[in-house]
């Protein structure tokens, strides 16, 4: 039980600072200069594309005791989970404006816990229902400022917008669900060596996908160029992304996903949002407004709740 007990608190520790590497992806904005956040992520994964290359090759023992499948899997989720996630994030902006694709957004931590209770149950149902409401407001108090002023730029069709929304929440679902059912067919799966494979896809898929970026005219190197005179900083903030955020993030979550039950990893998903709001909060120089403190204490009263829920078994 003790032991039991242990892998819980390091998959708990693990998820936490999994989204807050995450959440470090909203400072992007603030540090991309002329160039856009389409400049940014681009070079982001092919930064971690490289690593990714990289980690096979240092753990290349592991990566071979992988059966084919499973490395096509690995592989296949690097693309969904990092490149077609953040596609369709764009899409969704693009044609419906800053609001709808981050109200979607907001359904990822409640549809991650229900199909994780759903595939295999943890809690209870009355008990997750209450977390996930709870959670669920708390997500709704927090982008309320958004919702106010959300204006979404004539003449764009929403639907295709609704579309691309929809399509990177379930971009995600596929990567928790995929992701996690590996690990538990194969415990034996060495996270770095899995991280390292999802970060060669995302960088595949990246370099896949700049022609389109291109041709919708999204990029801002042609125009501003490559050299480190303009670029460096970009080239310092994305490959220090990659670093902490693409390879981080990932390998920290993979642990979790090891050790948590996806009910509890879909629940502690929703703290991203608090790290992403203090962060947001620090930019701004600003201090938060009340409901963003109730939607706050909501979401971390979930998150909470959810881990006393699994814990109390073991304790």
């Amino acid at each position: 039980m003790r032991g039991d007990h242990l892998n819980l608190v390091i998959g708990v520790a693990a998820a936490i600072f999994a989204t807050f590497s995450w959440s470090l992806n909203f400072l992007s904005p603030y540090v991309t200069g002329h160039y856009s956040a389409y400049d940014f992520i681009g070079v982001r994964f092919v930064f971690a594309g490289a690593l990714g290359l990289l980690f096979v090759a240092m753990h290349w023992t592991q990566v071979c005791r992988l059966r084919v499948g499973e490395m096509a899997l690995a592989f296949c989720l690097g693309m969904v989970g990092y490149v077609g996630y953040l596609a369709c994030i764009m899409g969704g902006v693009i044609y419906a404006g800053p609001v709808i694709t981050p109200a979607f957004l907001g359904l990822v931590p409640i549809l991650t816990a229900v199909i994780g209770n759903a595939t295999n149950k943890t809690l209870p149902w009355t008990k997750l229902i209450a977390l996930v409401a709870l959670a669920a407001c708390g997500l709704c108090l927090t982008n309320l400022e958004h919702f106010a002023r959300g204006e979404r730029s004539a003449g764009t069709p929403l639907l295709i917008g609704v579309c691309f929304s929809l399509s990177a929440v379930a971009a995600w679902l596929i990567f928790s669900v995929f992701n996690q059912r590996a690990f538990e067919r194969n415990p034996q799966l060495h996270p770095i060596a899995w991280t390292g494979l999802m970060m060669t896809g995302a960088g595949v898929g990246t370099l896949l996908l700049i022609p389109l970026g291109l041709q919708w005219s999204v990029f801002n190197f042609p125009t501003l160029g490559f050299g480190w005179s303009n670029a460096g900083h970009l080239y310092m903030w994305a490959l220090s992304l990659a670093v902490v955020s693409s390879f981080g993030g990932a390998w920290a979550w993979n642990i979790a996903s090891k050790r948590l039950p996806m009910v509890l990893t879909g629940q502690l998903i929703s703290v991203e949002t608090l790290f992403a709001a203090t962060f947001g909060l620090l930019v701004q120089q600003r201090l938060p407004a009340a409901n963003e403190i109730v939607g706050l204490l909501m979401i971390l009263a979930g998150a909470i709740g959810a881990v006393r829920l699994v814990f109390a078994p073991s304790v």
